[in-house]
């Protein structure tokens, strides 16, 4: 399985940036598509954003587009979650997602991390 290790949360203004990271382990890196979900208190977690192995296909959840963007760097396996115009309503714990299937409806995902959490302040 992948082992997924994010970073680069932490306290930001309305209207502020951040840029998530996502290491992961494993040979077969650029084979696999990547996600972003988030889980604020009280509510289910929810998808952010997909991106395919070659990063050619992205997805995004409507609250977030135009706002963050999803990419990746296979050489050094990283996908990376720039957030920008950041809301308060986007505080919640980050989480990097692996091993996924980006389907019409939904992005099923086999690995995660443990969570990054990203607090917004109005």
């Amino acid at each position: 399985q992948v082992q997924l290790v994010e970073s680069g949360g932490g306290l930001v203004q309305a209207g502020g940036s951040l840029r998530l990271s996502c290491a992961a382990s494993g040979r077969t890196f650029s084979t696999n598509a990547m996600a972003w979900f988030r889980q604020a208190p009280g509510k289910e977690r929810e998808f952010v954003a997909a991106i395919s192995g070659s990063g050619s296909n992205k997805r995004y959840a409507d609250s977030v587009k135009g706002r963050f963007t999803i990419s990746r760097d296979n050489a050094k396996n990283t996908v990376y979650l720039q957030m920008n115009s950041l809301k308060p309503e986007d505080k919640a714990v980050y989480y990097c997602a692996g091993q996924c299937t980006i389907l019409v409806v939904a992005t099923i995902c086999d690995s995660w991390g443990q969570g990054t959490q990203v607090t917004v302040s109005s």
